[in-house]
């Protein structure tokens, strides 16, 4: 079975809508294929969860601009466990601010990047209260990569 980790960092009515959406993309049943989805607060997450999964969605408010020190903490634990062994690790992320989210979506692409984690859709950026159409985006990054991780495992 394919499993997707929803690695979050939630303080907020706003980022708890964002996640439920996500959570409801990955979990869909318009995905043909066994997809267990993990979510876990950043705060709690770690290299066994990250070595254990298939695909990574992490959420985020953008704080003083940057990631939140809870998602930063979760790097932290899993950079140089994961670093050779997660390569290719297909990802996304969304980003809740107040006005500006550009700080928190670079520095995460950064490490990301180093992590040699493949993005597998566009970041979801929201600023302000949440939209359907930021509802929508959402939904569509947890079912994107969900599926993403369930194409690499498949094929």
């Amino acid at each position: 079975m394919t499993r997707l980790l929803v690695v979050h960092h939630t303080p907020s009515p706003t980022l708890h809508e964002l996640l439920g959406a996500v959570l409801e993309g990955a979990g869909t049943d318009e995905i043909d294929g066994d997809v267990e989805v993990v979510s876990r607060p950043a705060l709690t997450a770690g290299a066994a969860d990250a070595l254990a999964c298939d695909g990574i969605v992490l959420g985020t408010p953008a704080n003083i601009g940057t990631m939140s020190g809870a998602l930063k903490h979760f790097f932290d634990q899993v950079y140089y466990p994961c670093l050779d062994q997660t390569a290719g690790r297909p990802f996304g992320l969304y980003v809740h601010g107040g006005s500006d989210t550009a700080g928190a979506v670079r520095d995460v692409l950064k490490i990301t990047g180093a992590l040699g984690w493949e993005q597998a859709a566009e970041v979801c950026e929201v600023t302000g209260a949440v939209a359907a159409a930021d509802r929508e985006a959402a939904w569509e990054l947890g079912a994107t990569v969900a599926l993403r991780a369930l194409e690499k495992t498949s094929g």
